[in-house]
């Protein structure tokens, strides 16, 4: 992009509500790098992600590529402190103005999540491409990870399936693309900071966000990960609006078919609807939370995340592993 470009949309940026008290350098004076306060006796907890648009419109992509960037640390019990941007646009070929429409919406989100903006880089690239560099803090001894399930755990899953078969619907222009994207959009802009804070607040140990590999693959990691087996029932899953509609017309991503072929070895789904399973092993964009939850807390649990206004269902239980057997087993 020409000289001076970059600064002259970094300028119609809103303030950053939150750089005052965690930055102890400014973006305005072009520094290197950027030095930033951490409170005492916490963790670090850093993920990165950036992918092409899923939407048409710059400022909505922008704000579902903060908000999945964002969901890593929620879904290990982290809060949002800081975050990066991450940048690739077609200068020569498109208007600055989208650029400006995309970090607006990457700085909205990234605000909204309690999270001061520390800085950035871009590059020229023929495609766009946008995320944010995160990091949170978290309590060294009080976090969830991938390892931790145990037998009897209960399985909430806190957003509706069925984003990559809308994104791709509306990247083919199918009729009705426009209301596709207001539903994609309402999704996966979402923040995943209610299970956030359940997670922080009771003490969930095991959880993952459901992003490129689906439910099925992030779950089968979680599985592996702690040598156990599960079951989940299709028929509890809340879907999207058209989500099983797209699915019976074929807008299955070819990533969503990949993640079934790659793990089909560890899942039985012989009872149930093969398009169901398609859904299950949809590749999501800034998908929901899989929580792993002992029994004595699903009420609870239940209770906090629906009183934010998520939806939240039981899906299916953890058992002990069979050598030989699959790990997942997907009923009706």
């Amino acid at each position: 992009m020409a000289p001076g470009d970059l600064e002259r949309v970094l300028k119609t940026l809103p303030a950053d509500p939150w750089a005052a008290g965690r930055l102890l350098t400014s973006s305005g004076r072009n520094e290197d790098a950027s030095i930033v306060r951490i409170p005492a006796g916490k963790a670090l907890v850093q993920t990165v992600d950036f992918f092409t648009p899923i939407v048409n419109d710059p400022y909505k992509f922008g704000q579902i590529a903060a908000a999945n960037a964002l969901s890593d640390v929620y879904a290990m019990g982290g809060d949002p402190w800081c975050a990066m941007n991450i940048v690739c646009f077609p200068a020569k070929s498109l208007d600055i103005t989208v650029l400006a429409a995309i970090l607006a919406g990457g700085a909205d989100k990234t605000a909204e999540a309690g999270a001061a903006l520390a800085g950035g880089h871009s590059v020229e690239d023929p495609e766009v491409k946008f995320g944010l560099a995160v990091t949170g803090i978290i309590t060294p001894d009080a976090f969830a990870d991938n390892g931790s399930l145990r037998p009897d755990d209960q399985l909430v899953v806190t957003k509706a399936l069925g984003t990559g078969l809308l994104a791709t619907a509306i990247k083919g222009r199918r009729s009705g693309h426009q209301e596709l994207e207001d539903i994609l959009y309402r999704s996966a802009a979402r923040l995943n900071a209610a299970p956030g804070r359940v997670i922080r607040s009771l003490g969930i140990k095991a959880a993952t966000d459901i992003t490129g590999f689906g439910l099925g693959g992030h779950l089968l990691e979680m599985l592996d990960a702690s040598d156990l087996a599960a079951v989940i029932h299709a028929g509890r899953l809340a879907m999207l609006p058209y989500a099983l509609q797209l699915a019976a017309e074929g807008f299955l991503p070819g990533g969503s078919h990949a993640n079934r072929m790659h793990r089909q070895n560890d899942y039985n789904a012989d009872s149930t609807d093969a398009l169901l399973t398609d859904i299950i092993f949809d590749a999501q964009t800034s998908g929901g939370i899989i929580l792993a939850v002992p029994p004595a807390q699903v009420n609870e649990v239940l209770a906090r995340l629906r009183d934010d206004g998520e939806i939240a269902d039981v899906i299916g239980e953890v058992l002990p592993h069979v050598p030989g057997k699959p790990r997942l087993t997907i009923l009706p």
